[in-house]
């Protein structure tokens, strides 16, 4: 699975901005002063931004083609040996007037919907294919991801807007190795992180913040979350490309 592309950006990359949008770079900045702050809430991803972890790439409007490549060889990362915990955040061509919260989520199960079409390897056997198996997530490349949305729509819960771009995180489950949901370690750092982001938000959790596993949850539901303290209702909009 180990390819290079050139989308996929290190922070020495994006930051030096040879032959980058320059939206990019204008979100990219914002990203960075945001998650920089010394009293963001998320520790692990403020420590990874600062040294240099964090991986980033980008798609335009019209301009996607390149996007599964680049996840590709983000995820190849992690075939090294003692990898670090790395994230990929994916910049979307900021939009010319900023849209609704529907809009940006519409937007972004576009985007999952896009790269599972065009994932070169089969869904694990053993990982269900509908959304509201409590055992669902995403897989790309084989590998199951935790990924979430950020928005210029978020108003409430500002710890999810990081600029004017929408900004998909991706979070491989193998960075969460002893921090699982049910592990000791997993419940300390999930409490602390969430008693910092209702702090910064002034909103109590959302309803649908879990974690994977909980048979009461589904994982689709806090990948996109509501700037409210409301349920999400509905189906999931990913389909499986086999069912």
């Amino acid at each position: 699975m180990k390819t290079e592309s050139r989308y996929l950006l290190t922070k020495e990359a994006i930051e030096k901005g040879a032959d980058l949008p320059e939206w990019l770079l204008e979100e990219y900045k914002t990203f960075s002063q945001v998650v920089n702050d010394p009293t963001f809430p998320c520790y692990f991803g403020r420590t990874a931004q600062r040294k240099g972890e964090l991986r980033y790439s980008y798609i335009e409007h019209n301009k996607w083609s390149h996007l599964p490549e680049a996840v590709e060889s983000f995820l190849s990362l992690f075939e090294e040996p003692n990898p670090k915990r790395h994230g990929l955040f994916i910049f979307v061509e900021p939009e010319s007037t900023e849209k609704s919260l529907e809009y940006y989520r519409s937007y972004f199960w576009d985007i999952l919907q896009y790269l599972h079409h065009y994932d070169r390897f089969r869904w694990p056997h053993e990982a269900p294919k509908d959304p509201d198996h409590f055992l669902w997530d995403f897989h790309f490349a084989g590998q199951p991801i935790f990924t979430f949305g950020n928005a210029p729509a978020y108003k409430q819960r500002k710890t999810r807007n990081l600029g004017n771009s929408l900004i998909l995180g991706f979070q491989p489950r193998a960075i969460f190795q002893g921090l699982e949901g049910t592990e000791k370690g997993g419940i300390m750092s999930r409490e602390k992180v969430r008693a910092r982001v209702e702090k910064w938000d002034g909103l109590p959790k959302h309803p649908d913040i879990s974690h994977y596993g909980d048979p009461d949850h589904n994982e689709w539901k806090q990948s996109f979350i509501g700037d409210d303290i409301e349920p999400i209702k509905g189906k999931c909009p990913f389909h499986h490309k086999d069912s």
